[in-house]
C-alpha cells in the first residue's frame, strides 16, 4: 500500500532507521536526515532520499522543503538541544505534526512545551510500531500478535455513528474482528452487536495485518 502522507525522519540511529525503513516499505515518501555523513551513507543503501544536513538551522529545513513534510519524526532522545530547537523549527515551518523521541520524564515534558504534537518513550514504543499507527489512518494504537495478526485499537468511523455491527458488517466488508468495545475508559467484551456505535467510542478488533490496507 502506499501513504498519502509524507514524512521525514531526522536522526538515523537505530530507532529513526527503524522507522524510516518500515514506512519506506509500505510505500511512503519519506525523507532521512542526519548531521553524521557515515550514517547518511549507509542509509541511503535502504532509504532513497537521504541527506546529511543541520536540522537546527531553518534555512537548511527551507531548502529541504520540510514545510511541504506531513509528519516530521525527531528521532534523537539523547539530544535535547537539537530536539527542542528541530520541533520548534518545524512548527515555525507550518509541520501539520511533529512527533519527538525523548528519553526522561523531563524530556517529555520539555518537547510538549515546545509544540511536539507527540512525545514518545522509544522503550514503550517500537520504530516500526510507530511507523505502522502513522500509516494507517484512523489508528489509535496497532499492536503485531503475530508476523500476521494485530490487535488495533480504532476509532468508530464518521460514517459507523449510528449503525451497529450487525448492519455495517465489518468482517466481511475489512476482515476484522471485533473483540471488544472502548468507552469512557472502561473495556467491554460483552458486545451488544445491535447497540449503535457512538464517536465516543474505540473498537478493539483482531485483524491480519495483509487485510490492513482495507482500513485506508
Amino acid at each position: 500500500m502506499s501513504s498519502k502522507k509524507t514524512y521525514a525522519v531526522f536522526g538515523l540511529g537505530r530507532y529513526g532507521m527503524s522507522v524510516a525503513k518500515e514506512l519506506v516499505k509500505n510505500g511512503a515518501e519519506v525523507l532521512a536526515v542526519d548531521i553524521n555523513e557515515d550514517l547518511v551513507n549507509n542509509a541511503i543503501l535502504e532509504i532513497p532520499y537521504c541527506k546529511c544536513a543541520d536540522i537546527t538551522d531553518i534555512e537548511v529545513l527551507k531548502q529541504l522543503g520540510i514545510s511541504n513534510v506531513d509528519v516530521v519524526i525527531i528521532a534523537m532522545a539523547t539530544n535535547l538541544q537539537t530536539s527542542v530547537l528541530a520541533t520548534m523549527l518545524c512548527k515555525e515551518l507550518g509541520v501539520e505534526t511533529v512527533i519527538a523521541k525523548c528519553s526522561s520524564e523531563l524530556n517529555y515534558k520539555v518537547l510538549s512545551k515546545v509544540g511536539a504534537d507527540r512525545v514518545i518513550f522509544p522503550e514503550n514504543e517500537s520504530g516500526i510500531r510507530l511507523a505502522k499507527n502513522l500509516l494507517y489512518s484512523g489508528f489509535v494504537d496497532i499492536i503485531n500478535l503475530s508476523k500476521d495478526i494485530s490487535m488495533i485499537e480504532l476509532e468508530v468511523r464518521p460514517e459507523w455513528e449510528g449503525k451497529n455491527l450487525l448492519e455495517l458488517n465489518l468482517r466481511r466488508k475489512y476482515s476484522i474482528n471485533v473483540v471488544a468495545i472502548i468507552q469512557n475508559n472502561e473495556v467491554s467484551v460483552n458486545i451488544d452487536p445491535e447497540k449503535p456505535l457512538e464517536s465516543s467510542m474505540k473498537l478493539l478488533v483482531i485483524a491480519n495485518i495483509s487485510k490492513l490496507s482495507k482500513l485506508n
